[in-house]
């Protein structure tokens, strides 16, 4: 392992708004603020809306930054690129932003029934070839609805047209409210600003003129989704 990101480890460490669960936590119990981010560390009754997969956390720091009553959580594996977001968050004096270091398949060990408002998922790995792993997976919306408050919403943005059409095939095949969709957003005359939020990936993809997608919708609780069975033509 490199240096820096020993050193960005290291540092890390020294942010009060940042939280590395151990294996016991995830394993044997709850992580110990789940179901008190609000009283315990946000300290307000704000809703809470998080980010899976936040990479460099721009997205987290950006609605924090637009949205100052909301309180806003992102969860990465990568703990140098959770560094940036950290970095940021202190630089821009942002109170209402945290980061989760671990994998996502725990995230009802973080959050207890209907704590959380929203959830983003922005610029995932779409997982080609294993639709199980995929973020918006029946397997991952299942996690979802547990912690989403009954009319909680999840977002997804990415530059993948299989991950687009994917989305919207689960959400057909399980009857779920879709709130507004797009296929090339930036071609949209009009638009919500918090579509206007860049990553670093997705700078990227700009500028190599890949079309980026949206999808706004809603979940069911106590609801077992369904797989996509058929293959989907993204043609």
């Amino acid at each position: 392992m490199g240096k820096d990101k020993l050193r960005k480890f290291a540092e890390n460490l020294t942010y009060s708004n940042f939280f590395q669960p151990s294996p016991e936590e995830m394993f044997q119990k709850d992580f110990f603020m789940k179901g008190k981010w609000n009283s315990d560390f946000f300290k307000n009754d704000n809703p809470i809306v998080i980010e899976v997969g936040c990479g460099k956390g721009e997205y987290t720091t950006g609605l924090a930054e637009k949205y100052p009553n909301k309180n806003f959580i992102g969860i990465d594996l990568k703990g140098a690129r959770i560094w940036r977001g950290l970095k940021t968050s202190k630089e821009k004096s942002l109170t209402n932003v945290a980061f989760i270091r671990n994998k996502i398949e725990f995230i009802n060990s973080f959050f207890t029934e209907n704590e959380v408002s929203e959830i983003w998922v922005t610029f995932p790995d779409p997982q080609n070839k294993k639709a199980r792993k995929r973020l918006t997976s029946p397997r991952f919306l299942n996690s979802y609805s547990n912690i989403l408050k009954p009319v909680g919403t999840v977002n997804l943005k990415t530059d993948s047209r299989l991950l687009h059409f994917y989305t919207l095939a689960v959400i057909k095949e399980n009857n779920l409210n879709k709130i507004f969709s797009s296929d090339d957003i930036y071609s949209l005359t009009e638009r919500d600003e918090i579509l206007d939020i860049k990553t670093f990936y997705e700078k990227k993809f700009l500028a190599q003129e890949i079309k980026i997608t949206y999808i706004k919708f809603e979940l069911r609780k106590n609801f077992d989704y369904k797989h996509v069975d058929n293959e989907i033509d993204f043609c």
